[in-house]
């Protein structure tokens, strides 16, 4: 559970998933756009968290000890993520300017919205890596059935918080929390690529350490 928290604050900390959230909240029905893409994107974490949780155990032997394999399987996404760390580091600049994409979410249906914060989870490299690491450490930690679910219950709100409690703060306060959310989105476009960057290379040094110390 102690690799869990910190790859979920990865995902917490993303502008991918908040900015198009905080688009939504500017369509023709903001509550309704933005709960349904709400909905999408947390099921889509819990999706993929259940996935790799699944392919851990259908690999063997976690519910008596950690396996050998897993060891070597968190040196890979360990290096995956330092890799990717660094490319993000090295290509920081220009990440300033909201994707043509995503300008389109300011008309979006409630269906689509859902659609579109499902894909997210999907489409981002960073985030199946994240959700592959946590099912990994979840999947490998000789948890139980309960602290399985437990562990992954932690994961899935605390990564998707980020983008929860704007839309439930729209949900209840409106249109006063335009100009807010509108700041929000423009300082993640600004400064989240380093931060992000610095914590991909954090995590991926701490994933990758623990791999080769347990071996």
């Amino acid at each position: 559970m102690v690799e869990v928290l910190p790859l979920a604050l990865l995902i917490t900390v993303s502008p991918l998933p908040i900015i198009p959230g905080v688009l939504v909240l500017h369509a023709q029905h903001p509550r309704e756009g933005g709960l349904a893409y709400l909905a999408g994107w947390l099921l889509g974490l819990a999706g993929l968290t259940a996935i790799s949780i699944s392919i851990s155990n259908l690999l063997g032997g976690l519910r008596e000890s950690p396996p050998a394999w897993a060891n070597w399987l968190r040196i890979v996404v360990g290096t995956a993520l330092i890799v990717f760390g660094v490319i993000r580091w090295l290509t920081r600049r220009g990440h300033d300017h909201i994707p043509v994409w995503m300008r389109t979410l300011t008309s979006v249906t409630p269906t689509r919205a859902a659609l579109t914060g499902a894909a997210l989870t999907v489409i981002n490299p960073k985030v199946l890596l994240v959700c592959a690491a946590a099912g990994l450490a979840i999947g490998t930690d000789a948890l139980g059935n309960t602290g399985t679910v437990i562990s992954a219950a932690l994961f899935v709100p605390v990564a998707g918080s980020s983008v929860t409690l704007p839309v439930l703060a729209y949900a209840v306060a409106g249109a006063r929390l335009d100009a807010p959310l509108e700041r929000l989105k423009t300082w993640m476009e600004k400064h989240n690529t380093a931060l992000v960057a610095a914590i991909l290379l954090v995590i991926g040094l701490a994933v990758l350490y623990k791999g080769i110390h347990t071996l």
